[in-house]
């Protein structure tokens, strides 16, 4: 199987992208040519094409399966697995945003209300456990505004994508047409 330099562009800078993302290259390289690839590849094709061992792709693959973004499928009459990677875009997007909070974000709430519940009884404790609430905090709104964000269609979550800036001008048109009293107490803080 040989590659066409456009695909050889993508696959070798996924690789180098992956690690900087976490994953190692193997795995980056692997992604991108099932990305790319018109038809399902078996272990055998993905090793060949990006001149792996079979043991690495079988790895990478394994690593794949475990973030959800390759699909085994079997073909008639071979006994084969063939390996695919989602054709929506969109659907990878969430898939990714989805693990990456099951294994990044996650952990991170529990050890942070796991602190906020100790009692600090010294100044630095104080000072450190307050930091962390401020960290909790915005860590809760954001991965909740995400959640929110991850059940939008497409169509919608394009039409917020490309609102950019914009959204910020809406907010600030919807504060200005409160009423008076309320734009103050809101500035005045709780």
């Amino acid at each position: 199987m040989n590659l066409t330099p456009l695909v050889q562009s993508f696959v070798l800078h996924f690789g180098e992208m992956g690690s900087r993302w976490g994953i190692n290259r193997t795995v980056g390289q692997i992604y991108a040519l099932l990305f790319v690839s018109a038809r399902p590849l078996n272990a055998d094709e993905i090793a060949e094409a990006l001149a792996f061992s079979r043991s690495n792709v079988s790895m990478g693959l394994k690593e794949l399966e475990s973030w959800r973004l390759v699909r085994l499928l079997h073909q008639p009459g071979d006994r084969r697995e063939y390996f695919s990677a989602p054709e929506d875009v969109w659907a990878i997007f969430r898939t990714l945003a989805e693990e990456r909070r099951k294994r990044e974000v996650d952990p991170t709430l529990t050890m942070l209300r796991d602190a906020l519940l100790v009692q600090p009884d010294n100044e630095p404790d104080r000072h450190a456990q307050k930091r962390m609430a401020s960290m909790h905090e915005l860590i809760e709104l954001s991965t909740s505004w995400f959640a929110d964000v991850q059940k939008l269609d497409e169509r919608t979550l394009r039409q917020l994508m490309k609102l950019g800036s914009a959204a910020q001008k809406l907010l600030l048109m919807k504060d200005s047409l409160k009423p008076a009293a309320t734009r103050n107490k809101k500035a005045a803080g709780p």
